[in-house]
């Protein structure tokens, strides 16, 4: 598993990462969104060792990465699919990391192919491939110690609507087999169609985390005032307290009905009022970060 304790970095005077602590427990896919700037790289790279952290801790498998024996065996990371030896070819590239981890070479050829890379393939140089297939090579590379977890930020990158399609089944595969997947992306739709828990992150810090399907089914309302000072003044007399989201929504735990009926009564006009979770998690990701993003949330 993955435990992220009070984990903080900073810059100067700037925190990248404040106080961040989840974990992610086998068998499950977590989704780690954010908008770009909102400390997803940066806690990735805290926690497979690559950036010390200003403060707090990060655990993989009971451990530091760092002090994992022979890591590759244990984690499967990729976090840059651009970082590889361009001139080496696939096969060549797997073949290094197998000697490198105590590997027989002979699983390479059977690694390439789970990955969707032929042969052919394997035998071209890594600056010839197209991002997708670097991608697919990186997976390939990540899984190739039959590690317990994986740690990705953005995989899905540079592949096309079938490759996306295929690396869901591989890492729902991977998870249900009792593995751990950390998994960073832009792509909500793909993230809600795999992941078990979710955790955004925002400004460096936790918006909000938890089981997907109770975060997107949240009882209450989301309203959009006119006047979210006489909408406020509403909620007080109905005894509630509303949660206000940066895209100027708030979130009340009560039936769409009830308040409709008390802001009717005090005059108060509705520009919006309809249940919480029914936009699913792009609806949720938009609410919680101020619509920041928004192009490359819903591409």
């Amino acid at each position: 598993m993955i435990a992220v304790e009070n984990l903080t970095k900073r810059y100067g005077d700037q925190r990248a990462v404040d106080d961040v602590s989840f974990t992610c427990e086998p068998g499950t896919v977590t989704g780690f969104l954010g908008p770009n700037g909102a400390g997803k790289s940066t806690t990735l790279r805290m926690i497979c060792g690559l950036t010390p952290p200003s403060a707090g801790s990060a655990t993989v498998c009971g451990r530091p990465y760092r002090q994992l024996g022979n890591p590759g065996r244990h984690v499967g990371v990729l976090l840059d699919a651009s970082a590889q030896h361009a001139g080496r070819t696939g096969r060549e590239t797997l073949a290094l990391a197998a000697l490198t981890m105590g590997l027989d070479t002979g699983r390479v050829p059977e690694r390439l192919a789970r990955v969707g890379l032929d042969a052919t393939a394997g035998k071209r140089r890594v600056r010839a491939y197209s991002l997708g297939m670097r991608q697919r090579l990186g997976l390939a590379y990540a899984m190739l110690g039959d590690p317990a977890v994986l740690i990705l930020d953005e995989p899905a990158n540079g592949l096309d609507p079938e490759g996306i399609y295929w690396m869901r089944g591989l890492l729902r595969e991977f998870a249900d087999r009792g593995g751990t997947v950390l998994l960073s992306s832009h792509l909500l739709r793909e993230v809600e169609a795999v992941a078990d828990r979710l955790v955004v992150i925002g400004k460096g810090r936790i918006l909000t985390q938890g089981d997907k399907n109770e975060l997107l089914s949240a009882a209450g309302t989301v309203v959009r005032p006119t006047d979210p000072a006489a909408f406020d003044a509403v909620l007080r007399t109905m005894g509630l307290t509303g949660t206000r989201s940066a895209d100027g929504t708030v979130l009340v735990p009560a039936e769409p009905e009830a308040i409709a009926r008390a802001a009717a009564g005090a005059g108060v006009v509705l520009l919006e009022l309809r249940p919480a979770g029914a936009g699913g998690l792009e609806e949720m990701f938009l609410r919680l970060t101020g619509g920041a993003e928004l192009e490359e949330a819903t591409r």
